[in-house]
C-alpha cells in the first residue's frame, strides 16, 4: 500500500516519488517494525546510487561534446543498406559487448544515449529502440561468465544447487536471448516499426573532432579496462596477480577515474557535467529502493513464498513467479533486490510442487527483467536519465504504463507456454 501510495502521490502532486517513499520507509521502519533510525538510513541503495552517479558523470562528457551524436551518425551510415534491421543490430551489438563482461549498467549507460539519439534521427519508435538496447544489455550480462550471470550462479549455489548452478544460469541466459529475438524479429517482419530511411545518409559523416576522438578513445580504454582482467581471470584462474586485480575492478570507480582524466584533458566543462547528473532520477530510484528494503525486512517476501506454495496450482506457479518478479522489478533492481529476495524461496517451492528449479529461477528473471524498463528500476532510470529534459515526462509515462506492462504480458505468455509443457 505504501509503494502504491508513493507512486500515486508523486504522479498527482508532481513531487518526486522518492521523497514519499523515503517518508513511508521511515514511518514503517521505525514505528511499525521498530527499527532504529540508522538502520532505516542504511537501506539507502548506495551501490545503485553510486553506479548511476559515476557512470553518468563520465558519459556526460561524451554527450556534451557531441561524441555520442557523431557515433550515432556513423552507425546510421553503416546500417544504411538495411535500415529496418536497426533494432536487431542494436540488440546484437549490446548483447555481444555485455556478454564479454562489461556488465549491464556500463553497456546500457553507453548504448542508451546512442539509441535515443538514433530513435530521434530515424523516427524509430523509442520503446522499440529502448527495448532492443535494454534487453541486449540484459541478455549479454546474463551470460554465465558475465556480471549478472556470475551473480545468478552464486545465488543459485547459495540456494543449494551448487552442482547445477552453471546449467541453470545457462537456461536463464538462453531464454533472455530468445524472447527479445522473437519479439524484435516479429516487429521487423511485420513492419510494425516505421523508420525514416532518409536519415540514413549515403554520405560518410564528418570525422570526429580532436576532442571527440580523445573522448572516444577514453571510452574504448575504459571498456577495455573493465573487460581485461575478468577475461584474463577466466583464462588464467590460478594467477594470483590477475585474481587480485580482477577482485578490484569496479565499473563505478573506474568511471570516476576516467572522469578525472577527461577533466584534466579539458574534454568538457565541469559545471555542465555535474549539472547534467540525473539527480531527480537518482532520488526516485533510491527512495523507492529504501521502501522495498523495508518490505523485505517486514517479511513480505517470506509471506508471499508461503502463500504461493500453499495456494497456487502447480501449473500456474511459474506464471505467478514471473508476475511477482515483474511487479517487484517495477520498483527495484533485479540484481540488488529481486533475485536475492526470491531465489532463496525456490528450494521450498520446488520441493512442494516437484517443478524443475531451473524453470522457477528462469521465470523469476524473465518477469523481473521484463519490467526493468520501469523508470523506478535501475535500467529504466538509466534510460530516463539519458533522455532530454523536455521529453522526460513523456518517456516516463511510456516506460511505466506501456513498455513495462506490455513486455511483462509477453513474458507471462511465454511462462504459460512453459507451464503447459511441464
Amino acid at each position: 500500500m505504501a509503494i502504491a501510495a508513493s507512486i500515486a502521490l508523486g504522479y498527482k502532486t508532481k513531487i518526486n516519488t522518492g521523497f514519499f517513499a523515503m517518508g513511508f520507509a521511515y514511518f514503517i521502519g521505525c514505528f511499525v517494525l521498530d527499527m532504529s533510525a540508522s538502520a532505516v538510513i542504511k537501506t539507502w541503495p548506495i551501490k545503485i546510487f553510486f553506479i548511476i552517479f559515476s557512470v553518468s558523470i563520465f558519459y556526460n562528457f561524451a554527450i556534451n561534446n557531441g561524441t555520442l551524436d557523431k557515433l550515432a551518425q556513423h552507425l546510421l551510415y553503416r546500417t544504411r543498406k538495411v535500415p529496418q534491421l536497426l533494432p536487431l543490430a542494436i540488440f546484437i551489438s549490446a548483447t555481444i559487448i555485455a556478454g564479454l563482461g562489461a556488465g549491464y549498467y556500463s553497456v546500457l549507460a553507453f548504448f542508451g544515449p546512442i539509441t535515443l539519439i538514433l530513435c530521434e534521427k530515424t523516427k524509430l519508435n523509442k520503446l522499440t529502440g529502448i527495448m532492443a538496447v535494454n534487453f541486449g544489455c540484459l541478455a549479454g550480462s546474463n551470460f554465465m561468465t558475465s556480471a549478472s550471470g556470475i551473480i545468478f550462479s552464486g545465488l543459485i549455489e547459495s540456494a543449494g544447487y551448487a552442482q547445477d548452478a552453471f546449467a541453470y544460469t545457462f537456461t536463464i541466459f538462453s531464454i533472455s536471448v530468445v524472447i527479445p529475438l522473437i519479439v524484435l524479429t516479429t516487429l521487423t517482419i511485420t513492419g510494425r516499426h516505421q523508420i525514416d530511411t532518409s536519415s540514413f545518409s549515403s554520405v560518410l559523416p564528418e570525422p570526429f573532432t580532436k576532442q571527440q576522438a580523445y573522448m572516444l578513445k577514453l571510452i574504448v580504454l575504459m571498456v577495455a579496462t573493465v573487460l581485461f582482467f575478468p577475461i584474463m581471470h577466466k583464462i588464467f584462474p590460478g594467477n594470483e596477480t590477475i585474481t587480485f586485480m580482477n577482485s578490484k575492478i569496479n565499473i563505478a570507480l573506474i568511471a570516476i577515474v576516467f572522469s578525472i582524466i577527461a577533466l584534466l584533458m579539458r574534454l568538457g566543462d565541469q559545471k555542465d557535467i555535474i549539472a547534467n547528473v540525473p539527480w531527480p532520477t537518482m532520488i526516485m530510484i533510491c527512495g523507492v529502493g529504501m521502501l522495498i528494503s523495508i518490505a523485505i525486512k517486514a517479511g513480505t517476501i517470506e509471506l508471499l513464498a508461503n502463500w504461493i506454495s500453499g495456494n497456487i496450482p502447480n501449473l500456474f506457479v511459474p506464471v505467478v513467479l514471473c508476475l511477482v518478479g515483474g511487479c517487484m522489478s517495477l520498483f527495484a533492481s533485479t540484481l540488488g533486490v529481486v533475485a536475492p529476495a526470491l531465489f532463496p524461496i525456490i528450494p521450498a517451492i520446488a520441493l512442494s510442487t516437484q517443478l524443475n528449479p531451473a524453470i522457477l529461477f528462469t521465470t523469476i528473471i524473465i518477469g523481473a527483467q521484463a519490467t526493468c524498463l520501469s523508470p523506478f528500476s535501475s535500467g529504466g532510470s538509466l534510460i530516463l536519465s539519458a533522455e532530454r529534459e523536455e521529453h522526460k515526462d513523456v518517456l516516463f509515462n511510456q516506460l511505466l504504463f506501456k513498455g513495462a506492462p506490455s513486455i511483462l504480458f509477453i513474458s507471462t505468455l511465454f511462462c504459460m507456454a512453459i507451464s503447459a509443457m511441464l
